[in-house]
């Protein structure tokens, strides 16, 4: 499948919205100004096309951001240096097309010079089995666990040492 890996701009965030809404709730809900908060302070934010189309976008963050996530700032608390997987997302039409690895790829080669590992969660409740199974599979290893929402759901802390 052939695709390209480009940097987000400010006119890629209606499209990255919808699909971040449609893939609730493996990730958590955004409004258009915290797309725009994201693109102002991920160190890594970028698109994935397919034939004009946006297929799916990771977004990254090192330590040190204004970010109030709580598995963010769990990281911050144990790491000096790791690159934050706060979200990626695939288009449906396209999983299983080996997208999500080649996005980690890029993000792998990106990060080699900036840290020590890439970090991210993964809900365990509700269980994301694929997304879990994908990282198990890339070489992420658990480091704790976290419930967030006030107990509605609960994350896998996950790490891979570069």
């Amino acid at each position: 499948m052939n695709f390209s890996i480009f940097t987000a701009t400010r006119g890629n965030l209606p499209q990255v919205l919808e699909l971040n809404e449609a893939a609730l709730p493996a990730v958590s809900s955004v409004t258009l100004v915290e797309m725009e908060h994201f693109l102002s302070i991920a160190d890594y934010f970028r698109i994935l096309k397919i034939k004009n189309q946006i297929a799916g976008f990771l977004i990254a963050l090192s330590p040190g951001k204004y970010y109030e996530s709580l598995n963010y700032k769990w990281f911050e608390k144990k790491y000096k240096s790791f690159m934050y997987v706060d979200r990626i997302v695939i288009s449906p039409p396209f999983h299983g097309n080996g997208l999500g690895r080649a996005f980690y790829d890029n993000l792998w080669d990106y990060s080699l010079e900036k840290a020590s590992r890439i970090t991210c969660e993964v809900n365990i409740r509700p269980m994301n089995e694929g997304s879990i199974l994908f990282h198990e599979k890339y070489g992420f290893k658990q480091v704790g666990t976290q419930e967030t929402e006030g107990g509605k759901k609960e994350v896998s802390l996950l790490t891979l040492d570069l």
